[in-house]
């Protein structure tokens, strides 16, 4: 990845812009983008970084801030091993110091060198039901201390509860609409209700029972048995036996 040659962003900056999204205004494909892209400018150096999800068997790359992090992401799919699938699988934190000296994941690691990428770290993301990774892959060798450890394991509880969150809030939406669709059924009736009522000096009770009936008869929802009143003035009946 180029150097721009802009300081990176203060971890502390980085994990309130990834709290600080207004999650009504994004789906989940943008806040995903939105952890990764403010993880690499949070991290010193030539860095990419993506995100892993493995839902059942098949993993697949999320969100990722460069071709690189995108083509190594892949290349341990492939071979079904690699630090990020394994940090998303066991929760562990995996780094990698040096590809060019590394031995685990033989099939993985020239594939590393040859794209450029010597070093690298890869943090589980924990969110329930969910095997994730957050995957950090920098050119350096030996570029990750302490605190680049700690500012990565925040960017992962962030990436979780950013997640946990657009999940909650996606029910919530789910629920809300839910909600809309009754309200409306109720008010339409509600009309239907009010339009017998009127015309055959029913009570309540009656013209509701009459609805019911006429839904029953004609094998229709019990909305769609008031709409039909409602619009056309006419109450459904039975198709006609032959």
């Amino acid at each position: 990845m180029p150097d721009t040659g802009n300081p990176p962003v203060s971890t502390d900056a980085a994990v309130d812009q990834v709290h600080a999204l207004v999650l009504s205004g994004h789906s989940m494909d943008t806040l995903l983008q939105a952890v990764v892209d403010t993880t690499t400018s949070s991290l010193p150096g030539h860095v990419q970084a993506s995100l892993t999800v493995v839902v059942g068997s098949r993993p697949a790359t999320a969100a990722y801030s460069g071709q690189l992090a995108l083509d190594l992401d892949e290349t341990q799919y492939e071979h079904g091993h690699g630090p990020c699938l394994h940090a998303a699988r066991t929760g562990e934190l995996m780094e990698i110091t040096d590809a060019r000296t590394d031995a685990r994941w033989p099939a993985y690691m020239p594939r590393a060198v040859e794209r450029g990428s010597h070093s690298s770290l890869a943090l589980p993301v924990p969110v329930t039901g969910l095997h994730a990774a957050l995957n950090i892959y920098s050119t350096a060798d030996h570029v990750f201390d302490r605190s680049d450890h700690a500012a990565a394991a925040r960017f992962a509880r962030a990436a979780a509860h950013a997640v946990t969150n657009m999940h909650a809030l996606q029910a919530a939406r789910d629920v809300a609409g839910n909600l809309e669709v009754a309200l409306q059924s109720r008010a339409v009736i509600d009309q239907a209700k009010g339009i017998l009522m009127e015309r055959g000096k029913l009570t309540a009770e009656q013209a509701f029972q009459a609805l019911s009936q006429t839904s029953q008869l004609t094998n229709r929802k019990l909305r769609d048995v008031a709409d039909h009143l409602v619009r056309t003035g006419e109450l459904l009946r039975p198709a006609a036996r032959r």
